[in-house]
């Protein structure tokens, strides 16, 4: 009888302390979700406008800060994960060109490719901040809790054949600003006059607007981690209201 008591009080032990701990879990993820919604213990839930807008002043602050980065001089030509190469479509070009003792030439030239993105970078700020005020984004909470760089991702995803179309002509300003072409046309014309080879003749302004915006979009999915890391990166209080509510 005894031994029946003991399993009959340890058995409703085990289910009540199962049943507490079930209740403790809840009340943990109930108070997740409610952190995850709100900044501060007490202050309303977020909306999802505000998400929006706090995504938006996010991506505006990596923008300014990026194109700022990247205008500097040396922004890419000094940087080995934005340096732009040699139209890898005209490695046969290059190829010739260092064979033909044309290597200064050929580093002048990639030099200057990357000083074109330079300066183009010095007036992308506003094509990319107009690019991210007219984005329409529905569920910013999805973004908001998606992966480090989902605000970069979706602006990817979003603008970026409205922002080539726009950008393009800038890149081509910074083109003829720094003469590029100047430094192209000696080794592209000696490599057409080489009898029997395929003609090349890579678009230059596409080639640098797709690199330019390849190395911005990289620098403000960089910017945007920072916000999501680093509470001292959250400049405006949208940014902390928003990006404060974030647990992971």
């Amino acid at each position: 009888m005894k031994k029946i008591s003991y399993l009959l009080f340890a058995t409703i032990g085990v289910v009540l302390y199962a049943c507490n701990a079930q209740q403790i879990q809840n009340t943990a993820n109930a108070a997740k979700d409610a952190l995850n919604n709100s900044s501060t213990p007490g202050e309303k839930p977020l909306s999802n406008d505000e998400v929006i807008s706090g995504l938006k002043e996010a991506l505006t602050v990596g923008t300014n800060n990026s194109t700022a980065f990247a205008s500097q001089l040396d922004g890419f030509y000094k940087n080995p994960s934005l340096f732009i190469v040699f139209p890898p479509e005209a490695q046969k070009v290059k190829d010739w060109a260092i064979k033909m003792g044309m290597k200064s030439q050929v580093d002048k030239f990639e030099m200057t490719l990357n000083r074109a993105a330079e300066e183009a970078a010095k007036d992308a700020a506003p094509v990319f901040v107009n690019a991210v005020k007219g984005m329409s984004i529905g569920d910013g909470f999805a973004i908001l809790k998606g992966a480090d760089n989902a605000a970069t991702q979706y602006l990817i995803d979003k603008t970026s054949a409205e922002l080539k179309q726009k950008f393009t002509p800038v890149v081509q300003t910074a083109i003829d600003k720094v003469e590029l072409t100047k430094y192209w046309n000696p080794i592209i014309t000696g490599y057409n006059k080489v009898p029997l080879v395929e003609k090349q003749n890579p678009d230059l302004t596409a080639y640098v607007t797709d690199k330019a915006m390849n190395g911005l979009f990289k620098l403000i999915a960089e910017e945007e981690l920072k916000i999501r890391k680093d509470p001292v990166a959250r400049v405006t209080d949208i940014l902390k209201r928003v990006f404060g509510s974030i647990i992971k």
